[in-house]
C-alpha cells in the first residue's frame, strides 16, 4: 500500500545521484506530464505520461544517455555470472527507441539496425547491414507491456539474428519485464516509473496527490511483482 504519509521520503540535494539525473534532465525538458492519459491498449488513465523523444532536443542530455546505458551493460557483463550476454548489434524500436539507438551505437562504435514498422511498403523489412547468427541488443527508449519490443525480436529472430537482451531507459513497470522474460529476452532498465516518482517528489517537483496517485497506479498494474 501506498503510505499515509510522506515524511520517510527524504528531500534531495539539488544534484541527483546516478541513474536519477535522467529524471531530473527529463522533468527539465517537460518531458513529464500528470494527468489523465491513455497510452494505447495497456495503460489507461495513467496519471503520469512521459515522453522521451524529447530528449532530441539536448544532444548532451542524449549522449549522456548512452553512456549511462554503456555503464551499465559493462557492469553486468562483467559479472561473474553475467546479466547481459555479449552482442555486435543494436537493434533500435522504431519510433521511439531510434534516437537512443544511434547514440549508443556511436558510443561504443556497434553497427546498428532497426526494422520497419508495420504496414510499411518496404522490401527489404530491416534496414543495415546483418548477418544471421549475430547477436543483436533491442533499445528502446520506454517499456510498458512489451509488445513493440516482442514484434521487434520476433522480426529479427526470423530474419536469423539472435535477441537475448533488451535495455529501455524507462520501465512504467505494468509487466513488460514479465512478458519478456516469457519470450526469454531479459530486460535491463535504466529507471523504473516508481524511482523517478519518488525522485520528483522528493525534489520538490510534484505535489503530494500527483505521486500517490502514480504509487497507487503502478501498484494497480505492476505485472511485474
Amino acid at each position: 500500500m501506498v503510505p499515509a504519509t510522506l515524511t520517510g521520503v527524504p528531500r534531495l540535494s539539488k544534484t541527483p545521484a546516478g541513474n536519477l539525473w535522467l529524471a531530473e534532465e527529463l522533468w527539465k525538458l517537460n518531458a513529464i506530464d500528470f494527468g489523465d492519459y491513455t497510452l494505447g491498449r495497456t495503460s489507461v488513465h495513467s496519471p503520469i505520461y512521459i515522453n522521451l523523444r524529447r530528449l532530441i532536443s539536448n544532444p548532451k542530455a542524449l549522449a549522456k544517455c548512452a553512456r549511462i546505458i554503456r555503464d551499465e551493460l559493462e557492469t553486468l557483463m562483467s559479472m561473474r555470472n553475467p546479466h547481459v550476454q555479449p552482442f555486435t548489434l543494436v537493434a533500435g524500436v522504431p519510433f521511439g527507441g531510434l534516437h537512443v539507438a544511434t547514440a549508443f551505437s556511436l558510443a561504443v562504435n556497434t553497427p546498428m539496425i532497426y526494422i520497419h514498422p508495420p504496414a510499411t511498403d518496404k522490401a527489404d523489412v530491416i534496414e543495415g547491414i546483418f548477418v544471421r547468427g549475430q547477436s543483436c541488443l533491442i533499445i528502446d527508449d520506454l517499456i510498458t507491456g512489451g509488445g513493440s519490443i516482442l514484434q521487434t525480436a520476433a522480426t529479427l529472430t526470423e530474419a536469423g539474428l539472435v535477441v537475448r537482451d533488451a535495455v529501455t531507459l524507462i520501465d512504467r513497470q505494468e509487466g513488460g519485464r514479465t512478458n519478456l522474460k516469457a519470450a526469454g529476452i531479459n530486460l535491463v532498465s535504466i529507471l523504473k516509473l516508481d524511482q523517478i516518482a519518488t525522485y520528483l517528489m522528493s525534489a520538490g517537483h510534484i505535489p503530494e496527490d500527483a505521486y500517490r496517485r502514480t504509487m497507487e497506479y503502478i501498484e494497480a498494474h505492476n505485472g511485474d511483482a
